[in-house]
């Protein structure tokens, strides 16, 4: 894998873990696009939609203990210039783990010598204990 993904990655995990939305939307395609999965229904939406769902997160989180869990699943290269990453997020709030997670496919693309986040398949409000059972290779 290619080095400046890899740092960009730790970069962008680390932007969410501290609620950069400043950060996260430098590195958010404006072109984006996401499908979220939560029970039966699904959500579709772009850039504006994805920010304002970040900044509400966020917001509602602000002032509390929150510690961000973010679990790498795996990393697939996509071509020469995107790559997956399968990640798992969940959230401890005041130290109580939540019994949720969601799990992120999300797609990056080098564009103009920068990461870009393009692409994003989210199965969300996952039982966590089932997240935990995920064997990595």
């Amino acid at each position: 894998m290619d080095q400046s993904f890899r740092t960009f990655l730790e970069s962008f995990k680390e932007s969410w873990k501290r609620s950069s939305i400043d950060d996260l939307k430098k590195a958010i395609s404006n072109d984006y696009q996401a499908r979220e999965i939560r029970k039966r229904d699904i959500f579709d939406f772009g850039y504006d939609e994805s920010i304002e769902g970040w900044e509400q997160a966020f917001n509602q989180f602000r002032g509390k203990d929150v510690q961000w869990v973010l679990t790498e699943v795996g990393i697939i290269p996509l071509s020469e210039n995107e790559v997956m990453a399968i990640l798992w997020a969940s959230i401890i709030i005041e130290g109580k783990s939540l019994d949720t997670a969601n799990l992120f496919f999300q797609t990056f693309r080098l564009e103009n010598e920068e990461w870009q986040l393009v692409r994003s398949y989210i199965e969300a409000g996952l039982p966590l204990s089932k997240m935990n059972e995920i064997q990595f290779n």
